[in-house]
C-alpha cells in the first residue's frame, strides 16, 4: 500500500479522530478510521492502525473496542472530564459577570474540544441570569495573572484605576495618578474579584476592583505590610465587608425574625451564634465593617430585622432611613423583651 504524503502524523490525526468522532454513545468502525485517515492524506492497514489504537493509552487516550454483528467498533473512554463537570464549568462561565462575553465564548470553544462533536453540542449551552451585566475590561485575566506573579515575587505593583462618569465614559481617577501597592491576595465578594492589598503612603489595607485596573506594572520594590496581612483572615475581611466597601469594624448585635435563619447563615456562616429571643425572633452578635451598604442591606430586609446595638451604629442607622424616606422613627421591628 502506498503511503501517503502525511504518514508522519498518522497517530497524532488518529487520536483527533477518535477524540473529535467517538463517544460512550457514538462508535466508529475500522473501515470509517482508514476512510477519515485519507482525508488527511495518509494510508494505513488493519493491522498497523490495531497497534496504533493500543498506542494511544500512552498519550492518556483509551480506546475500546466492541463486537457489533460480524465486526467491531471503536470509541474513547475515560476523558479527561465526564460531560456534566464540563457543563457545570461552561455554565460557571456564562453566568460570570467578570469574564467578558468574547472571553466566556472562547473559553466556551476551548473546552468543547476536551469531548466529541457530539457532546460539543450539548456544551452550547445559555444559561439566564437577571440582570447580569458582563464587564467590558478584557485585560481582566491579564490583570489577575500579574497579580498572582507580584505575590509570589513578593514585589508591589502600580496601575492605573478607572470609573465610569455620568456620560458613561471611563476616566481615571486621581487624573490618572499611579497606585503603588503590596498585593496581598485577591478576594470574590458579590460575583467581583478584588485585589486585597497595602497602601505604604496610608500605611492601611485596601482593595480594588480588578476590572477596573489598567496598565498594570510590576515594581522592582519588595512588598510591605507583612505584619497586616500575618493576623488577617482574607475571607473572614470579605465577609465582614459589605459589597466591598471599608468601613469601622464593630461587633453590631441584630434582632432577626426565624424566618430569616437562612438568610444570616448564607451572609455570616453557620458558626454564627443565633440565641433565640422568643418564639418569633433570635439575636445574633456579627463583627462587620458599618457601611451604608451594610445599612442598605438591613433596610432591605424591611420589619424582619433591627439592629440593637451599639448605639451609634444604631443612630446611624436611623440617619441613614432618614436619608432616603424622611424623619420617621426606627420601628422596623416590634420588640420582644429581651433580658
Amino acid at each position: 500500500m502506498p503511503k501517503g504524503s502525511n504518514q508522519k502524523f498518522k497517530l497524532y490525526r488518529l487520536a483527533q479522530i477518535m477524540q473529535e468522532k467517538t463517544d460512550d454513545e457514538h462508535y466508529i468502525t475500522m473501515p470509517e478510521i482508514m476512510k477519515e485517515l485519507a482525508k488527511y492524506d495518509i494510508t494505513a492497514d488493519r493491522k498497523s492502525i490495531y497497534n496504533d489504537l493500543r498506542d494511544l493509552s500512552v498519550l492518556g487516550i483509551e480506546v475500546e473496542g466492541e463486537p457489533d454483528g460480524n465486526r467491531y467498533h471503536y470509541h474513547v473512554v475515560d476523558r479527561a472530564f465526564e460531560l456534566p463537570e464540563l457543563k457545570l464549568l461552561v455554565d460557571a462561565i456564562q453566568s460570570s459577570k467578570f469574564i467578558t462575553e468574547k472571553k466566556s465564548n472562547a473559553l466556551i470553544k476551548k473546552l468543547e474540544t476536551l469531548v466529541s462533536k457530539y457532546d460539543a453540542q450539548k456544551l452550547q449551552r445559555q444559561v439566564f441570569v437577571s440582570g447580569r451585566i458582563k464587564t467590558m475590561n478584557e485585560s481582566i485575566y491579564y490583570t489577575v495573572d500579574a497579580i498572582h506573579n507580584a505575590i509570589s515575587a513578593d514585589k508591589k505593583i502600580k496601575f492605573q484605576y478607572y470609573q465610569w462618569n455620568e456620560k458613561k465614559e471611563m476616566e481615571l481617577r486621581h487624573s490618572g495618578a499611579w497606585y503603588h501597592i503590596s498585593p496581598w491576595g485577591l478576594s470574590w465578594n458579590n460575583e467581583n474579584y478584588y485585589l486585597v492589598g497595602y497602601d505604604s503612603e496610608e500605611e492601611k489595607i485596601k482593595h480594588f476592583r480588578v476590572d477596573k485596573m489598567l496598565h498594570i506594572k510590576l515594581s522592582k520594590e519588595s512588598r510591605e505590610g507583612n505584619e497586616h496581612f500575618k493576623k488577617l483572615d482574607m475571607a473572614d475581611y470579605a465577609k465582614k465587608s459589605f459589597g466591598m466597601f471599608g468601613g469601622k469594624e464593630r461587633t453590631v448585635k441584630l434582632l432577626v425574625k426565624n424566618n430569616l435563619a437562612g438568610v444570616i447563615i448564607d451572609r455570616f456562616g453557620k458558626d454564627v451564634m443565633m440565641i433565640p429571643a422568643d418564639n418569633e425572633h433570635f439575636t445574633v452578635s456579627v463583627d462587620i465593617h458599618v457601611s451604608k451598604q451594610f445599612l442598605g442591606w438591613v433596610f432591605s430586609l424591611g420589619e424582619n430585622i433591627k439592629i440593637l446595638g451599639p448605639d451609634d451604629v444604631v443612630e446611624m442607622m436611623k440617619g441613614e432611613i432618614g436619608r432616603l424616606v424622611g424623619p420617621v422613627s426606627y420601628t422596623h421591628l416590634t420588640l420582644p423583651t429581651i433580658a
